[in-house]
């Protein structure tokens, strides 16, 4: 009787001691992953006023909010991989301290950033950590340069940019043969990247401008004429007023006050957006009242673009586990993203620019889906997607597989 008890609780013992070593095994095994949002605390996009107004195109709250609900709705499948993720704050007050908080952050093993940064910023960053082998990933910026003249290796892009925005609106015209515009651009430096996309976009599609005019809003008596909707749009027989404007105010004031009964286009009545709250398929109707319930407000399109970034770094780091292979990964054509817009999403090799459809919408977010670009009978050799944007051919950035610290 005695040796039968020592045999059990020698059992015992054992089975004890081998519990111990798994769960120190399967602890060993779990890997934590740190993702940096980098972002301005003065920026202002994010001012409450301008948030109020909520035009369209224009951020709703910070896109964090976007980054969170996709490690929240990856759960499952980083508990099964054994990977935690965090997100980590990154304030910018000037780039040079960014980024030695950036390198030492790295340095720790903290390899991805999101960027929620204007342009400047956001390639000023990029250039600055060309050398590293960090990867960033733009969230919130739209302009071409990003992805052109100011590429870097390191630099991913899941917000649409400006020519992207353009060629879907100028798609539509071109498909319902609404092809002779009044063109109403605005003077201040922040329309400068939109209107030049605009325009190559009309450029690109046979679109006629019958009227090209420029609009100010001041208080300044002189000037009053060009903020004028109806003096503006008056002897102009058009089919459509396109309107730029980068910070909505005017462009909110165009539809119903033309001279004429027209359709407005752009930055206000049919505009192109990268997420639309009322796109009821392929499940993205979950996203968004999965996103509403976490952050108390619509998803907007910066915050998709997080959500996106994030849901991409998820994958490739569940795969490889060496961060290093990570930006092979992403540019791979093996990569295919599920981004509830009804298509196959990989990131362009040459500027790594994630491909995707584009919704034009009115009537701000929630409003109805007129169209998601590209339209039938846009075609493209490889992939239709490309038609939107800058293509291989006449992008000016030309990235490699072997461009970069990340190989």
């Amino acid at each position: 009787m005695i040796k039968r008890r020592f045999y059990r609780y020698c059992h015992l013992v054992a089975y004890a001691v081998l519990c111990c070593v798994c769960t120190v095994t399967l602890a060993a095994q779990a890997r934590d992953l740190t993702i940096g949002v980098v972002y301005a605390p003065d920026d202002a996009r994010y001012e409450a006023k301008r948030l109020e107004k909520s035009y369209p195109g224009q951020p709703l709250g910070r896109p964090k909010a976007g980054a969170e609900v996709a490690i929240a709705e990856s759960s499952f499948q980083l508990d099964g991989a054994h990977v935690k993720i965090v997100l980590q704050d990154v304030p910018l007050d000037n780039v040079q301290q960014a980024r030695a908080q950036i390198v030492a952050l790295a340095q720790k093993g903290v390899k991805h950033f999101l960027l929620d940064l204007p342009g400047a910023m956001a390639a000023e960053l990029s250039k600055a950590l060309a050398t590293t082998d960090v990867l960033l990933f733009n969230v919130s910026a739209r302009e071409d340069s990003l992805r052109g003249v100011a590429c870097s290796a390191n630099l991913f892009h899941t917000l649409p940019d400006d020519a992207m925005m353009a060629d879907a609106t100028a798609q539509f015209l071109t498909a319902h043969r609404w092809t002779r515009v009044l063109l109403l651009t605005g003077v201040q430096a922040a329309d400068a990247p939109q209107v030049a996309a605009t325009r190559q976009a009309i450029k690109r599609y046979g679109i006629k401008v019958i009227a090209d005019k420029t609009f100010k809003l001041s208080n300044d008596p002189r000037e009053r004429e060009q903020g004028d909707v109806a003096l503006l749009t008056a002897d102009t027989d058009a089919d459509v007023v396109w309107v730029v404007d980068a910070d909505g105010e005017f462009a909110s004031s165009v539809p119903y006050r033309t001279n004429q009964p027209r359709l407005v286009v752009g930055s206000a009545g049919l505009a192109p957006e990268a997420w639309q709250t009322s796109w009821d398929r392929y499940g993205a109707q979950q996203l968004s009242r999965r996103f509403k319930k976490a952050a108390g407000r619509p998803m907007a399109g910066a915050d998709w673009a997080a959500w996106m970034a994030t849901k991409a770094i998820i994958e490739v780091a569940i795969k490889f586990p060496d961060p290093r292979q990570h930006r092979r990964a992403l540019r791979s054509p093996d990569l295919v993203l599920d981004g509830f817009k009804g298509a196959r999403l990989s990131f362009r090799p040459w500027d790594q620019q994630l491909r995707q459809p584009i919704f034009l919408a009115q009537g701000g977010i929630g409003g109805g889906i007129a169209g998601v670009a590209p339209f039938d009978g846009f075609l493209h050799p490889t992939n239709n997607l490309d038609t939107l944007g800058a293509d291989e051919k006449e992008s000016p950035c030309k990235l490699t597989d072997n461009a970069g610290a990340n190989k």
